[in-house]
Parts: structure tokens; sequence; C-alpha cells
């Protein structure tokens, strides 16, 4: 189902968006911190952004150059966001969890002159990369921290951006461990914005929480910008959002409106409700006998617990676990699943609770034309892949690989396979990149024996990955199955491990066809290293792991 909304974008650029928000929403609150250190209101943060982006000019920071912002999420980064975007800049977010090497990789490969980071990413960078930069801001504080100009400009002029001009380029992190400059244009956020109006309609009553790194096209777009056009207010926690702190916020912030990762609310369902229903005679008794009425009730608990005025929860970034879409469906809790790329700014397909089945990924939003391509006949499969004004021109300097990307038709490749039923919504069965070729010929997707595995209790984080033409699940057990650190030693420990790995491999085998069973089980004694979504970063894995 989509919402009709009577508001509609007419602005073409970010720096349109810019001005006409600052102006039609100046008394409302922009962006706050949660111990509201800094606070925002459009209209001084309209002119906050002129005064930093006058600074710049001074320095010669002109249009078309690179600004980068090596931060968590802030207020400030916005500022710094707009400062290059609105007045024809090339903004270049870099995820805050990326080492020093990787952050100094990405700022020499855009050329950036300006870097605005938070301390703690300040302290992961060479002087020799902090030397070659025109300015360097704290972004704590928005203070010039260095000014390697020596001296003042003649003033240079900033230029009214175009829509097919560079807005931002945004280096992935993924799973395959190779980093790509993903340009976005203009026009590829504006179309992202049309999308969520015609979705999911926000206003200035709607306050957001921010929990996800700006970094990433997902909260950039959704839940920067977004709320930006439609005047709404955003709240950010600047500290690891760990689940009594979060839910400590919420209580006090009650958020209309946030973005998260599945990770977060599979660790509420299993850590926090399945343990709440097992250890209560009565609440077993009712998922028994009354599963669907236990549900809703729990479902109007978790609104309350979250604040009370939830009424979107965004799940995107990784494939949310399907057991847990059950129970948040017959909760009736106010979730809407979305799929993209960065590479799409980042929005493909939505779908809401109230439309349709777990597992699926929702239809095509506004604006975005997708279809299967190669489908294979005997099951109906296909890799996704999409047309529309949001799709990225390129690789930033990389002609090989934004080659890559599309067709020869121009449809860009998700390299995601899914199957599409008769009311166009998708299901996604696994990633082309992860397939492995079975000794028979036939297409094994490791994320489907992934989804097996994830049923069995205590199972946090697993891959299925292929070693010696046999497949091995690296599993990560949760805490309270054993003491990790023991394992290798104490025989009751070893023996906790032996039995769960038994366990893992009778109970997938039993579920799964002949070409997908698992041939060993091995146990990670350190938690899988992940992308900011939380997906495994797979490549890091090929090889061997400490396991047990």
């Amino acid at each position: 189902m989509c919402y009709i909304y009577e508001m509609k974008i007419t602005q073409k650029t970010l720096a349109e968006v810019f001005r006409h928000s600052v102006s039609a929403f100046k008394d409302q609150i922009w962006a706050r911190t949660y111990d509201s250190q800094t606070i925002y209101t459009y209209e001084s943060f309209g002119h906050r952004c002129h005064m930093l982006s006058n600074e710049l000019l001074q320095y010669g920071v002109a249009a078309g150059d690179k600004v980068a912002i090596y931060s968590i999420g802030l207020p400030n980064w916005s500022l710094a966001f707009f400062c290059a975007t609105a007045f024809g800049r090339v903004a270049v977010p870099i995820l805050p969890d990326f080492s020093g090497n990787e952050a100094e990789h990405v700022l020499e490969h855009s050329e950036a002159k300006v870097l605005f980071a938070s301390k703690l990413q300040l302290a992961k960078l060479s002087e020799e990369v902090l030397s070659k930069l025109v300015l360097v801001y704290e972004i704590e504080s928005m203070t010039l921290i260095r000014n390697n100009a020596k001296e003042m400009f003649a003033p240079v002029d900033v230029a009214e951006p175009k829509e097919s001009d560079l807005a931002a380029i945004i280096y992935t992190s993924g799973t395959t461990g190779q980093a790509k400059g993903v340009m976005l244009s203009h026009q590829n956020f504006i179309a992202n914005l049309h999308a969520g109006i015609h979705f999911y309609p926000l206003g200035k009553k709607d306050v957001l929480l921010s929990i996800l790194p700006l970094a990433h096209a997902y909260e950039l777009s959704l839940g920067m910008l977004y709320p930006f056009i439609c005047g709404a207010s955003v709240v950010y926690l600047c500290k690891a959002p760990n689940p009594s702190f979060l839910m400590k916020v919420m209580q006090e912030v009650r958020p209309t409106a946030m973005l998260t990762v599945p990770l977060i609310i599979e660790k509420v369902y299993k850590g926090t409700i399945v343990p709440m229903v097992k250890k209560s005679s009565v609440l077993s008794w009712m998922d028994k006998h009354m599963n669907r009425v236990l549900c809703r009730l729990i479902g109007k608990r978790m609104i309350k617990t979250f604040g009370g005025r939830m009424s979107f929860f965004g799940i995107g970034g990784a494939k949310l676990d399907i057991d847990v879409e059950r129970f948040l469906q017959k909760a009736r809790f106010p979730y809407y699943i979305g799929y993209g790329l960065t590479e799409c700014a980042p929005l493909l397909a939505l779908c809401t609770y109230k439309d349709t089945v777990p597992g699926q990924i929702g239809r095509a939003v506004h604006g975005v034309t997708l279809k299967l391509d190669n489908i294979n006949p005997e099951t109906g499969e296909g890799e996704i892949v999409a047309k529309g004004p949001n799709i990225m021109p390129g690789y930033y300097k990389d002609e090989e690989r934004t080659a890559d990307a599309f067709n020869e038709d121009g449809w860009f490749r998700t390299k995601d396979v899914a199957s599409v039923d008769s009311k166009g919504r998708y299901a996604i069965k696994g990633r082309i990149g992860n397939m492995i070729l079975g000794s028979s010929g036939e297409n094994i997707y490791p994320e489907e024996i992934e989804k097996v595995v994830k049923e069995i209790p205590m199972v946090e984080d697993v891959i299925v990955i292929c070693r010696n033409h046999k497949l091995v699940a690296l599993v990560r057990a949760a805490d309270k199955l054993v003491d990790m650190k023991k394992a290798e030693t104490d025989e009751q420990s070893r023996a906790a491990v032996a039995g769960f790995k038994k366990t893992i491999k009778d109970y997938v085998n039993a579920r799964v066809n002949q070409s997908s069973k698992i041939h060993d089980v091995q146990v990670m004694k350190e938690p899988f290293e992940k992308t900011a979504t939380m997906k495994i970063r797979r490549f890091k894995y090929k090889d061997d792991a400490p396991t047990i």
C-alpha cells in the first residue's frame, strides 16, 4: 500500500531543498543532540551554513571542490554536508568505522580539500595526510584546527548546482572488500525524496531518532535529507546505542520514526521477547493456543516501550530474519522494509507490514522500474535490474567497474537474485557474488541455508562458505551458550560446543535439499567483522578463521 500526500517536491537540487526548508520551517527545530548541547532551528541552521560556506570561500574552496566528513552522526554532520552540496561543492562522507588507512585512501582518491572530522576519527589519521588538506575542522565544535592554506585567497565563487551535477561521492565498504566511490548527483537524491513522499509522508510534528552512520546512503537520504525537506526534527545520540541506553532515549525522545538495521530488532526479539515467553507458563500457553493474540499484546507493549508514538520503524541494510518478521507482522508493529544499494541513492523497493509476505522486499518505489534479468526457466528467478532517476552515473575514476555495473541495455545490475509474485512484490534469494556452484552444476545460495541456521536458538550470526568443495557453516554462538575463552581447555565447555555443532548440522540437513547440506560446522571464537549496516564481510572468511 502506498500513501498519497498533498505535498509535492518541486525542488530539483539539494541547493533548492536547502533554501526552501530553512525558509519554510524557520522556527521549527531541525536537529539536536540527545543531551541538547547542540540544537539548530531551520533558520539558525541556514545562517550557520552560509557563514561556514563563506569561510571556505575565503580559503579558495570553491564549487566542485570535495569536502570530506569523517564522523559519527551529529547535527554538525548535516551542517558540513549542506555547506558542500547547497553551494555547488561535493560532499565525501566517510564511514566512522573506517580504519585510518581506509579513510586516508578516500581522502587521497577523492582529492578532498576540506575535512570535517570528530576527535576519535581525527586520531586515526596521519600527519602526512592531514598536511595535504587545505582545511581541517573538528566537527563537534566546528573549530578550524588545521589551516594549510598559508594565506587568504582572493574570494572565489560558489555556483548554483544543476540536477546532473555531482552532489556526493560515497565510498562503500561492502561484503566483498572492494571499496568503490559511488558518484551520486543532485537528481539521484531528489528522486529518493520523491519516493519517500509518495510512500510515507512526514510532517513538522514528526521526530526521528538517528542511530545509524550518516555516511551510509540509507541514513543520509532517508534519515537526514527526507526529514529536512518535510520540516521534521532529528535527534542524534552521539554514542553507541546499546539496548538499555536506547530504550531510555526512546522513552524521553518519544520518536515517531527511526531507521534501523535488522540486528537491532532481532536482538530485541531473540534476547528479550522469546525468553520472556518461555519463562512464563501463561505466555507459553498463549503462544501455543492464542499466538496471534499474544503477538498483538506484545506489539502494543513494544510501541509503548519505544516511546508510545512510533509509527514508522524502517528496517534496511540487510535481510531481516524471517521468524522475527513473522512475529512483527502478527504483532502489527509498524515496520517497513526498504531495499536498495548505495548506487541507487539508495532506495529501489519498499514494503509495509500492512501489505507484505514475510521475506519480501516489496514493490518498486515511485519513479523506479525493476525487472528480472537472465531468468532461470526452472525456478523463475533472475537478477534484479533497475532503471530510474536515482541510479548513479558511475564509480569515481573507475570506468571498468562502472561498465560492469550496467547490462548491455543500460539497466543497473543489483547482482541480487530474486523472484517476483503476481502482485509485483520481490523476494531476494541470494547474491550473485555469494553463489556457490554445486558438484552437479546447481546454483547454491548460502543465504537460503543461513536462514535455516538462524532458526536455531543461541545462533547469533552465521555465514555458509565453500571450502574444498564442501559447505561449511561458520557460526557465532550467543554469549549465553558458552564462554569461548574456556572452550579450548574446559571439558564441559568443549562438550557444549560439540553438542551445539551437532544440533546445527542435524537440524539444517534435515530441512535442506541434498546439494545444500552442510559438511561441517565451526564456531567462531570472535564476533564477525561487519559493515556499517551489520552485514558480515564475507571476503574475510574465505580462508581459515579462528574457530572451534
